[in-house]
């Protein structure tokens, strides 16, 4: 059973080094209501930092399923515009946003997929104009995820409830650096630490493309826009706030020119989209686009995520983590893409972040389209990394630099 002293430990480590709430701010939490009793910790928390406002909006999945079940995709994609003022008025107050997970895995696979896809497609299209506030990071955010017997049971299927949900909380606790007797917001220091400086290797080779290879078959070359910058760990919003978007993190990443990839990527583990579970895929790009793909498990709906709009064909992020990052080490398989995509090299179909680009957050988005940035409604992360992946990144006068071998950083990416 989780201790109330390693509840305490997280709350504090998502507000202060997540979010990173100021003083004066207003805080907006996400939360589902199972997770009540920890975002009660958060909000106290908050206040403590000396938060001005802390604002609460809640959801139930069970709740969210009845209501995809039940009511028509015409109600459903009628967004009431009392939403998207709340939503002005929180940003326009210089919020920060901390998004409590803890959805089921494959909780909506019997609801029809064209349901699903219609209604994603409504919201982000209301919610397009408040997007740029966090992809810029305007303003601060964070993720994080508490455990559910439900999530548990997925994760651990052979397991009692309790045990389940036990192993899970281990499992996470674990990711995000706590335990009893330690200082995870030290801890987090120093990872941050380590994070900038493969960030600051990666920036200083400016690379031209990345080359990867395993024997499960992919062979995929990923070019880089140009001027790209490598980011990982903590950032920095526009009011100087230093923060942590995922909690995990174990990834730098960088923006690939969303012309410049080609050949095939294999998926390593199952990607949960839609509240649907995609199994066993690959995909095939020419030129930057999705040309051909296949999926063992819920082929509709990664071709809904491909085809949701027409950026969500392109790449919009390549992130480079070790196999042997302490996620992966676990050898947990969680089903949610926070943690998984940090076990694992992972690219993201969809949306390119602003800031990967030089002075990219200062750009309109027709010159940043002029430069190779990919545009979408969405950003989606799969993870293809392996024990055996090798990438080769080619310089930009034409020199090829060992950067994995055998699923971790290599040569020079090894030494501080």
């Amino acid at each position: 059973m989780v201790s109330q002293k390693s509840l305490q430990k997280y709350a504090e480590l998502a507000v202060r080094t997540g979010v990173h709430v100021q003083k004066g701010q207003l805080l907006v939490i996400s939360s589902s209501v199972d997770c009540a009793y920890f975002t009660r910790l958060c909000v106290a928390e908050a206040y403590k930092a000396g938060a001005g406002e802390v604002l609460v909006k809640w959801d139930d999945e069970l709740t969210t399923k009845l209501i995809y079940q039940n009511e028509s995709t015409e109600t459903l994609a009628d967004i009431a515009p009392w939403r998207l003022e709340q939503q002005k008025n929180c940003i326009d107050k210089k919020c920060c946003f901390l998004y409590i997970e803890s959805a089921t895995p494959g909780l909506l696979a019997d609801v029809d997929g064209k349901k699903l896809q219609a209604v994603r497609m409504a919201k982000e299209t209301a919610f397009e104009q408040f997007e740029y506030y966090t992809m810029a990071n305007i303003g601060q955010w964070s993720i994080v995820a508490i455990p559910t017997v439900a999530w548990a049971k997925k994760a651990f299927p052979d397991l009692s409830d309790e045990k389940a949900l036990d192993a899970l909380w281990d499992a996470v606790l674990m990711s995000v650096r706590i335990s009893d007797d330690n200082d995870p917001v030290a801890e987090w220091e120093q990872h941050n630490n380590s994070l900038t400086h493969y960030c600051e290797l990666l920036n200083n080779y400016n690379f031209k493309s990345l080359h990867f290879t395993n024997a499960m078959g992919t062979d995929l070359t990923v070019g880089l826009i140009k001027d790209h910058v490598w980011l990982g760990g903590n950032e920095t919003a526009k009011n100087g706030a230093v923060f942590n978007p995922n909690m995990p993190t174990e990834e730098v990443f960088s923006m690939p020119s969303k012309f410049g990839v080609n050949g095939r990527v294999y998926a390593t583990k199952p990607l949960s989209y839609q509240g649907k579970l995609i199994e066993n895929f690959h995909l095939d790009f020419k030129d930057g686009k999705v040309v051909n793909f296949s999926a063992e498990k819920e082929q509709d709906t990664l071709e809904n995520l491909i085809g949701f709009d027409e950026g969500s064909s392109y790449l919009g992020e390549v992130a480079l983590i070790s196999y042997d990052s302490p996620i992966s080490k676990s050898g947990v398989l969680f089903l949610n893409t926070l943690f998984d995509e940090n076990a694992s090299c992972h690219l993201a179909l969809g949306a390119s972040y602003p800031d990967n680009v030089k002075n990219g957050t200062e750009l309109k988005r027709a010159v940043l389209n002029e430069l190779g940035s990919n545009y979408s409604k969405i950003h989606c992360d799969f993870m293809f990394g392996s024990a055996d992946m090798h990438i080769t990144g080619t310089t930009q006068d034409g020199n090829e630099i060992e950067v994995f071998k055998d699923g971790n950083f290599w040569g020079a990416f090894t030494h501080s």
